[in-house]
């Protein structure tokens, strides 16, 4: 199935959901421009699917504007880089330096990536979609976790503003919320190319912002409830 969409852009596509997006798109027949910080697993994976790989610091403003410059007809930009850290217990325990990391990438990531890439799709007038990768870890709080957590919730809410702020443009955004995932960051969870198959799905569907595992969504709904009626917060758990 083509995605009807001639180019695309995919950050953090040396690997996981990024590799799986690229490998889904390239099947459909859209030519690649691919980013990452890994330059020798780029330049694998980039090879292989006969695409362009520019090496690119999403965190760095300046790295993602030549990354635009460098792919002036895509139009579906995957915002997907992002990384974990490796404190994973309660906020206090997570080094300043990590927390900084962590939101450089997958915060400042998307950001940056929103600040090089909105304003040409908006200048060409053209029909153009952002795809953003958060996490179900940022609809719904679980204890431990470091950075990661706190930060994907900032990105869900990037997603949600942009969304908005682009209402009634042809620039389209959405983003996918995938539990666990079996990538570099984990050794366990969903397969990235049903993650990345689903997550392509929102191009075919307006009215699709979010995907959400079916099996969280009862746990997030619950959380929020809680949060809003002042309950004291506890786990979430799958349905």
């Amino acid at each position: 199935m083509s995605t009807g969409i001639k180019t695309a852009v995919v950050t953090g596509a040396a690997s996981g959901i990024g590799k799986a997006l690229a490998e889904e798109l390239r099947a459909r027949g859209t030519d690649l421009v691919l980013a990452d910080v890994d330059t020798d697993a780029l330049s694998e994976v980039a090879t292989r699917l006969g695409a362009t790989g520019v090496t690119t610091d999403v965190s760095d403003q300046a790295a993602m504007d030549d990354l635009a410059a460098k792919a002036p007809d895509a139009r579906l930009i995957c915002l997907n880089a992002g990384v974990v850290g490796a404190s994973l217990g309660a906020p206090w325990e997570v080094p300043p330096g990590e927390w900084d990391r962590v939101f450089g990438v997958n915060v400042a990531g998307v950001v940056n990536g929103l600040r090089a890439f909105v304003p040409r799709l908006l200048a060409s007038g053209e029909r153009a979609h952002v795809l953003i990768t958060a996490s179900l870890a940022g609809l719904a709080v679980f204890p431990g976790g470091g950075a990661y957590g706190p930060s994907k919730h900032a990105v869900t809410a990037v997603a949600q503003h942009a969304a908005m702020a682009l209402a009634g443009t042809p620039v389209r955004v959405s983003m996918i919320c995938p539990a666990l995932v079996s990538t570099g960051m984990s050794s366990e969870g969903a397969d990235p190319a049903d993650v990345a198959r689903e997550a392509l799905g929102t191009l075919d569907d307006d009215g699709v912002f979010s995907v959400v595992p079916a099996e969280w969504r009862t746990a997030v709904v619950e959380q929020a409830e809680r949060l809003a009626s002042g309950r004291t917060p506890k786990p979430p758990t799958p349905c």
